[in-house]
């Protein structure tokens, strides 16, 4: 076979039709490729027409400098299959330590994947495999991967670890990771792997969508425990919407995330913790810029990492729990994180605490922030059905309710179980009790979260009937602006408005230290306290040294 610098895959014996396989000559040709690219050095293009393009039963193991180039997402289609192999995991590309022997001096180089879709549907394993991703390439040096649209894989969509050089940018991530129940390895949008290269890895993340994903929109991970944390990576201009998790960094250093929105995940919108494979969060980043908003859980969640980390200029809103949490999983780092930074964020419209802090700080600095309108979650507890309740996919409407806006933001929904349940047995639920969770309410009608990411319905048998009985549990009390709930030591908190001016105010205080809490030395001056639905401060818990002056209210 001749090699030339461009190679059009129908004269290379791909088909495209939707059912021949189309895998052997794929790989046939970049075999070829490869091997005139490393005895001339030259880097190749396969350019792919129009067409459903089926990948069956084995991945295509890919080459150095060779590149993948179709004619549009809408186009040109990679179908991936493993009917003859169910035990097999089937990527379009592959390339692996593991499997492969990949390493800094064994990578793939100078390559190109851009304008094609990958749809993983077909490739269904006998149990959840890690490795069935859309695209799982690792350590890529000087790689470009563009406009790519990759959806339902059974583990992660875009799966590439060690990327130096590279770019990531335009990729769509939809309902990948569905054989993920949520807490395994992988199933994410895009998921790489960081810490091959070293020090440094010079990557950027733009212009990405991941939504509805078993786990992550978007992660990095660090691989080896005693690899050095990664500096030099970035994430700009990109979207997660109804994953587990927005954006996770799990173990690089210094990442920069920059104007993204991260809307509508189950869990958190923007995560630092240990829940990688090496139990390694974070540290020295910077949020800057972004939307994390509506999430059904928590808006920013930091924990298990030493510091720096710095959040300036964010809208942080309508979570249903805390806009801010710092907190520790067991089994990552537990020492108290240094100089975290919050600057300029508007915290406003959380269902609990604008900022709650459950893990111990030294030095964090809170300043210039708008902190207001949080504890939304502010409505008693209730119970209905019967004549005009009525179940959507994602709502539950009762016509004779009249509930706080907003006010069970957040709550877990308990439909059905029988007489104990409500008011009549749960039509449509055949009894059993089933629960979802409430995102947002009207005076009459309840937002519900998708059952799990990516699908369509809060509901896991079906909608229930008309008349269905439904329970609310209680708000919690009190819900501040900022809960100190752990140690905290030389605080500076300074120019903050931190108020309610609601009606009614659910915020109840600016600032609760609280009995479990230590709050030792630093400095709280200048801030407007005023406006909250109680006092300004409540002390369970009394400050020991420092200055706190100069604060209204």
């Amino acid at each position: 076979m001749s090699a030339p610098l461009t190679a059009h895959a129908h004269e290379y014996g791909l088909v495209g039709d939707g059912t021949a396989d189309d895998r052997p000559a794929l790989q046939k040709l970049v075999d070829a490729l490869g091997d005139a690219t490393a005895e001339d050095g030259r880097p190749r293009t396969v350019r792919v027409p129009a067409g459903r393009y089926v990948i069956r039963d084995e991945p295509v193991l890919w080459r150095s400098g060779v590149s993948l180039v179709g004619a549009g997402r809408g186009a040109t289609c990679f179908a991936l299959a493993n009917p003859g192999a169910p035990a097999r995991p089937v990527p379009l590309a592959w390339f692996t330590t593991a499997q492969h022997g990949a390493g800094r001096d064994h990578r793939i180089a100078d390559v190109t994947f851009a304008h094609f879709e990958i749809d993983g549907r077909g490739v269904v394993t006998e149990e959840y495999e890690v490795l069935a991703k859309g695209l799982g390439l690792q350590y890529v040096l000087r790689g470009r991967f563009s406009d790519l649209y990759i959806h339902d894989t059974a583990a992660t969509g875009f799966g590439c670890d060690f990327l130096q050089d590279t770019v990531v940018e335009g990729v769509l991530t939809e309902r990948c990771g569905r054989q993920d129940p949520g807490e395994k390895m992988g199933g994410a949008g895009i998921g790489i792997g960081v810490g091959g290269w070293g020090p440094v890895e010079r990557l950027a993340v733009t212009d990405c969508t991941a939504r509805g994903n078993g786990t992550n929109g978007i992660f990095l991970e660090l691989q080896q425990e005693e690899w050095v944390p990664p500096r030099g990576i970035r994430v700009t201009a990109c979207h997660t919407e109804d994953n587990r998790y927005g954006i996770s960094d799990w173990g690089a250093d210094g990442l920069l995330v920059t104007g993204c929105t991260m809307l509508g995940n189950h869990v958190a919108g923007f995560d630092v913790s240990a829940q990688g494979t090496t139990s390694v969060g974070g540290r020295g980043g910077l949020v800057t810029g972004c939307v994390i908003d509506g999430n059904a859980g928590d808006g920013i969640a930091l924990g298990n990492t030493p510091g720096p980390y710095g959040f300036h200029g964010n809208r942080v809103s309508n979570n249903g729990r805390y806009g801010y949490w710092q907190h520790n999983l067991t089994g990552g780092d537990q020492e108290p994180a240094t100089d975290i930074v919050l600057d300029s964020n508007d915290i406003h419209d959380n269902a609990l605490d604008g900022i709650r802090l459950d893990a111990p700080l030294h030095e964090p600095a809170i300043f210039g922030n708008r902190i207001r309108g949080n504890g939304r979650r502010a409505a008693p507890p209730t119970r209905g059905g019967g004549e005009g309740v009525r179940c959507g996919p994602l709502s539950l409407t009762d016509e004779r309710a009249d509930w706080l806006p907003g006010g069970h933001r957040g709550k877990e929904l308990r439909v059905g179980g029988g007489p104990g349940g409500g008011e009549t047995e749960g039509a449509g639920t055949g009894g059993a009790e089933v629960t979802a969770v409430v995102t947002d309410n009207t005076a009459t009608r309840l937002t519900l979260a998708p059952r799990r990411p990516g699908a369509d319905t809060a509901w896991p048998d079906g909608i229930p009937g008309p008349g269905t009985a439904y329970r609310l549990p209680d708000s919690p009390a009190p819900r501040a602006g900022l809960t100190a709930a752990a140690a905290v030591t030389h605080p500076y908190v300074h120019g903050n408005r931190v108020r309610d001016d609601g009606h009614p105010r659910t915020q109840v205080h600016a600032v609760w230290i609280a009995p479990e809490a230590t709050w030792t030395g630093g400095r709280v001056s200048g801030n407007d306290f005023s406006g909250n639905g109680s006092a300004a401060t409540r002390f369970d818990s009394a400050p020991s040294g420092g200055r706190w002056r100069d604060n209204a209210g």
